[in-house]
């Protein structure tokens, strides 16, 4: 992957720690030379970034590495977080049902994961699904990088 990929430092204000945080994520290197990458990682914080967006990035040298400065095409894409609430439940079932949803994740522990939702789902089936969940007290979930396509899809 490192050929045509590069780990990318993004620096951030997290919702969902309230915190600043600093996430390395894999961009595919669209133009090394002008700074210009495509994000190729689901982002677990919430920066206002999803999959397959493109963006700038700039070697900074008090950081000692390339860091993401602004973006410059959003993809559609969106990137939701969910934690799970009830104690020794098996995360899996649920992204297992996601990915049947064609909604890849990427999982940070046992109660945390972040969802890719691309752009051409339909975005009302699953947030019906996740709000089911919801409403057993099975999970709970943000929504910090949502398109205007899969906001739009809540409006049908």
């Amino acid at each position: 992957m490192a050929e045509t990929h590069s780990k990318i430092l993004f620096r951030y204000h997290s919702d969902i720690l309230d915190e600043e945080v600093v996430e390395t994520m894999w961009s595919e290197i669209i133009d090394q030379e002008k700074g210009i990458y495509k994000l190729d990682n689901i982002p677990f914080y919430g920066p206002l970034i999803a999959t397959d967006d493109i963006f700038y990035a700039k070697y900074d040298e008090t950081e000692d590495t390339v860091v993401y400065k602004e973006t410059i095409s959003i993809s559609g894409n969106s990137i939701i977080q969910v934690v799970i609430l009830k104690d020794n439940y098996n995360k899996e079932i649920i992204r297992e049902k996601l990915k049947a949803m064609n909604c890849e994740s990427e999982g940070l522990n046992e109660k945390f994961f972040a969802v890719e939702i691309k752009k051409d789902v339909d975005y009302s089936v699953v947030k019906s699904f996740l709000n089911e969940y919801f409403e057993l007290e099975i999970l709970d979930f943000a929504e910090p990088c949502l398109s205007k396509k899969h906001s739009d899809d809540l409006l049908k």
